[in-house]
């Protein structure tokens, strides 16, 4: 994983080749579109696209670029992007799909996987491969909001478990891929991509129970949002705070954020909408909430009770999970991660969670990436699970 800042090293996974011009961007035509989407999972738009590691790298993979209908935090219809990656390996019959959530790029629609991973610029992409060397598709969300119209609903985990959902839905649907319906599905993801791939977890069984969903490998969770704010207020990790409060805003317009910030928080929340998150990083770092805001937007009942429908373990997945957390993590304390844990294992989840007992946040995500691509190969595989709650 390239890390292309000391700031970005610290909140990249909370997370030059050309990028083909089929591929349609926010507000372009698209290269092919149904007459009708209706359901989640429906493609609305499917162009070519290409997966590069590195600029230029070769993969031996083809990709797609889509636009495929999904479902809001609130359960209106939308339109969410993303990409396929399937490889071109000769393998035919069943073949296992990752619908994988990435951690945190930032707000601007430039810092969309989908327009970064043709280019060789996408910061999971050398993660991504680990996946695809092994034989398996994948399909990447950009969530809600980051390279479609509007503001990306950063952490509004119920918005983003569904665009992981609704991604795999749209993968098999795709003609070309060899995918289909039937195939073994895993969810991956860490810090957002954990946020995203625990909540697809908890939602799989209502929302999406016709997917061959095998495991999750979920790691550095931020489970709960206003546990994570009080960490990270006045810290380095501060920006991500008030990304966190724009995403909430743009999912929640009653919450009227700007009616929060004073003139200098109204300018660092427009700058971060325009940004990705090696800039938001530096421009949010040391912040308290206080020199932002004429008052506290956390301690209002409505902004709490909308934090509040993001926290996760309240459902215990369908299929088994592998939860792993840094004890030194910096951004996401161990404790949130421990609780998630006891709460899963309360509620009768099938649960094996792993400690990362050396390094922190990004280190994590980079060091056990093998460990979570094995435990789902085991799952594809039948293999018995090994919990320890």
């Amino acid at each position: 994983m390239r890390l292309r800042s000391t700031a970005l090293a610290a909140v990249a996974a909370l997370a030059v080749s050309a990028v083909p011009a089929a591929i349609p961007t926010a507000g372009a035509a698209p290269a092919s579109a149904p007459a009708s989407a209706s359901a989640p999972g429906d493609i609305v738009a499917s162009a070519p696209s290409a997966f590069h590691p590195l600029p230029g790298q070769p993969t031996n993979t083809r990709a797609w670029k889509i636009h495929y209908r999904s479902t809001t935090a609130d359960g209106a219809p939308n339109v969410v992007s993303g990409t396929v990656i399937v490889p071109q390996d000769g393998r035919t019959g069943p073949r296992p799909l990752i619908t994988y959530a990435v951690g945190t790029v930032g707000l601007g629609d430039s810092c969309a996987p989908s327009d970064n991973l043709p280019r060789g610029t996408a910061m999971e992409a050398n993660l991504i491969q680990q996946l695809t060397l092994r034989g398996w598709a994948v399909v990447v969300t950009d969530y809600e909001g980051l390279g479609t119209p509007g503001v990306h609903t950063y952490t509004v985990g119920r918005s983003a478990g569904h665009a992981v959902l609704d991604a795999a839905r749209a993968a098999q649907r795709l003609p070309g891929t060899g995918l289909s319906p039937t195939d073994p599905v895993g969810i991956m993801g860490y810090s957002q991509g954990g946020q995203a791939s625990s909540w697809a977890a908890e939602l799989q069984g209502a929302y999406a129970p016709e997917l061959q969903v095998k495991g999750t490998a979920t790691g550095g969770v931020p489970a709960d949002l206003l546990e994570v704010a009080d960490f990270n207020n006045g810290s380095y990790g501060a920006g991500l705070i008030f990304m966190a409060a724009a995403g909430q805003d743009a999912a929640f317009p009653e919450l009227k954020l700007d009616s929060y910030l004073n003139p200098a928080g109204r300018l660092l929340v427009a700058g971060m909408k325009e940004n990705c998150v090696a800039i938001d990083a530096v421009a949010g770092s040391f912040k308290r909430i206080s020199d932002l805001t004429t008052r506290d937007p956390l301690a209002q009942p409505d902004w709490r009770a909308r934090l509040n429908q993001s926290r996760l373990g309240r459902t215990a997945p369908a299929a088994p999970v592998y939860q792993y957390h840094a004890l030194g993590d910096e951004l996401i304390p161990y404790g949130v991660g421990r609780r998630l844990r006891s709460d899963w294992c309360a509620r009768g989840a099938n649960l094996e969670f792993d400690t990362v007992w050396v390094g922190e946040h990004v280190s994590g995500v980079i060091t056990h990436s093998l460990a979570a691509g094995d435990w789902l190969a085991d799952r594809f595989a039948g293999r018995t699970t090994h919990a320890n709650c």
